[in-house]
């Protein structure tokens, strides 16, 4: 199933490098202003984007100051749009907003200049494949927040602001994710002042989101790392009342980690064989870790490995000793030790 659907993906990244290769057609000079326009439009009906655009720039070009120059512009940010060529409705939309400042439907340019920033990031294979955005570089994200703002400072009544307001918090979760994710890897290597730094700056800016929790969460571990209490408890208390179920919380409210890192400083072996050699042992919760003296009379119990069965991964030389006890005849276990010790 997988492999079908990869094979769909690429056919797909085939049929689209293939329609860009084409060569373009020449736009019949002898077309009037008003057969452009209306050829465009049903370019665009059509979604025959590549086709509106020539029409379009065609039409701006012969016509500057003609009846439908000034909506042939608006039409052409909305095909580049639509092609998925952002870069360039974004230019575009650039251009409208310093040549007509105060054309009334301005705020059209505004939206659609928020709109190509808000999809820049997203190619072909994440259009496809589910892709965490949030983990991705978050200028993009950045850019299409500010633009929206700026469109609903400039036009709070604007047929376009509810669908920009949406969008604006969807952004502002996206960027809070982002920051933890960051924090997390600053976490990993323990950099715990720039972790929690950064868990600070979402729970000041970037209020009412949901990462702000997890940013509490990464403040209280930092700090207690850094031996900072009066600061860690302080954070602790604000996720007590705000997330009182978060998973860095027990029942009773106490704080028993937020995380634990597994590939923290990996060996050289471990980083060619991909993780495969030498993987560090699965850290557990205390409260699920064995005493080291457990520990340590568990081996005392097993036997010694042969250098067969180290040579050969456990599957030669590998003969069991008798640890039976020689008063009980029974096999003795780690607890049984302990006992007898006490």
């Amino acid at each position: 199933m997988r492999i079908a659907k990869h094979l769909i993906i690429l056919s797909l990244i085939s049929l689209l490098v293939a329609c860009a290769s084409d060569s373009k057609k020449e736009v019949d000079e002898s077309l009037t202003e008003s057969e452009l326009y209306e050829q465009a439009q049903v370019a665009l009906d059509t979604s025959n984007y590549n086709d509106a655009i020539d029409k379009l720039k065609a039409l701006e070009a012969r016509f500057p100051f003609g009846s439908y120059a000034e909506q042939a512009q608006l039409d052409l940010i909305f095909a580049y749009y639509k092609n998925q060529e952002q870069e360039s409705a974004i230019a575009a939309a650039d251009r409208f907003i310093r040549l007509h400042p105060n054309h009334e439907n301005v705020d059209y340019a505004y939206y659609l200049k928020g709109l190509s920033s808000y999809t820049a990031d997203v190619g072909i294979v994440e259009r496809y494949v589910e892709i965490d955005m949030s983990k991705r570089d978050p200028g993009q994200a950045r850019d299409s927040f500010n633009e929206f703002a700026e469109l609903l400072r400039r036009f709070p009544d604007s047929r376009y602001a509810p669908d920009a307001r949406k969008r604006m918090i969807f952004l502002r979760n996206q960027l809070a994710a982002y920051e933890v994710h960051v924090a997390n890897y600053y976490m990993k290597r323990k950099a715990y002042v720039a972790a929690a730094n950064r868990g600070k700056y979402v729970v000041e800016n970037l209020q009412e989101t949901p990462s702000v929790p997890d940013a509490l969460a990464i403040m209280v571990e930092a700090y207690q790392h850094l031996g900072l209490s009066a600061a860690a408890d302080n954070a602790l208390e604000a996720l007590r009342l705000n997330a009182p179920k978060h998973k860095s919380l027990d029942e009773n409210g106490n704080f028993v980690n937020y995380k634990v890192y597994h590939d923290v400083d990996p060996s050289i072996w471990n980083i060619m064989s991909f993780g495969l050699l030498d993987a560090p042992e699965d850290i557990e919760p205390p409260s699920r870790r064995k005493s080291r003296d457990q520990l340590e009379l568990e081996a005392e119990v097993g036997h010694e490995r042969s250098w067969l069965n180290v040579i050969s991964f456990g599957l030669l030389g590998d003969e069991e000793e008798d640890t039976d006890n020689p008063k009980t005849g029974k096999t003795e276990t780690a607890e049984d030790i302990l006992q007898r010790d006490e």
